[in-house]
């Protein structure tokens, strides 16, 4: 804006140079028949008289017309023109979409690697139990089993979490903006089936490692369960996610590890994650396409 105002400032002084310097001014100057009637001829006297004030009219019906029209180049002192066009855009913010090669790729290789260590975190433990250390065996409070009302908490879990998604999507706008841009750079380049691939092995492998690991050796309680959480909602930042999306993971890893307590099997958290994100993505996906 500082730019704009020096140049328009150079503009207003060349063109109102009549009005800052009136007597030394050529646009002021006007030639005198008299002055040189004795040492011109008429003729000539005339045609310079007629000169001076065709110069000085045209001067004067173009000056108001070109100021007016530099004064609409001029910004205004809210940034804006006189044609209301903002001097001071902002760009608006720019996504950058990987392919759907490059995302599939990362979603293989950081469960992968998210996985494993859940898996060594478990078997370290169950080595340190069985040589007396004072640790929990993650194998044996949090093991593999499934029992048929475990398919009713994973039924509940997914109402509940999904339900409560969809009512912070239409209220909560900080949410709502922070949960489409991650989704545009995860999801705009995928196909419909690759959202299997998408929702199962994140949810599996982070719950493999936060419910079916961290939470057991730090103490399976309320307390163990607050510390995990946090730490999964923190981990959510990034990637467009801001802390409105950290303190909604948050929230999911409490329920989570609850039902991690409740059932005292991995596959309950497993389950429940893997759904909801299939259905959070879906949602996004319908969403999208019909506001296009």
């Amino acid at each position: 804006m500082g730019l704009l105002t020096i140049n328009c400032g150079m503009f207003v002084r060349y063109y109102g140079i009549k009005e800052l310097s009136p007597r030394n001014s050529i646009i002021s100057t006007k030639f005198s028949a008299r002055a040189f009637a004795s040492r011109k001829p008429m003729k000539i006297s005339r045609r310079e008289g007629r000169l001076s004030k065709s110069f000085t009219l045209q001067t004067k019906e173009t000056l108001p017309e070109d100021i007016n029209g530099l004064a609409d180049m001029c910004p205004s002192k809210d940034g804006n023109n006189n044609n209301g066009k903002s001097v001071d855009s902002t760009p608006p913010d720019i996504i950058s979409i990987p392919s759907r090669s490059n995302v599939l790729q990362a979603c293989t290789i950081t469960s992968g690697l998210i996985a494993a260590l859940g898996l060594i975190i478990r078997q370290v433990s169950h080595v340190g139990s069985m040589e007396g250390l004072p640790i929990l065996d993650c194998s044996t409070e949090v093991s593999f089993g499934f029992e048929l009302w475990h398919l009713e908490l994973i039924i509940g879990l997914v109402l509940l979490i999904s339900s409560c998604r969809y009512i912070l999507l239409k209220t909560w706008r900080y949410f709502a903006e922070s949960s489409d841009t991650a989704n545009k750079q995860v999801l705009s380049s995928l196909q419909l089936y690759d959202y299997l691939v998408m929702a199962f092995l994140p949810g599996m492998s982070e719950e493999l490692l936060f419910r079916g690991a961290l939470l057991p050796v730090l103490g399976f309680d309320w307390k163990s369960v607050m510390v995990v959480s946090t730490l999964f909602g923190v981990l959510h930042l990034g990637n467009g996610r801001k802390y409105s999306f950290a303190m909604w993971a948050t929230f999911v890893g409490i329920v989570y590890g609850y039902a991690t307590i409740m059932s005292s099997s991995v596959i309950v958290p497993m389950a429940s994650h893997a759904l909801n994100n299939l259905v959070g993505g879906l949602l996004w996906r319908y969403t999208s396409k019909s506001l296009e």
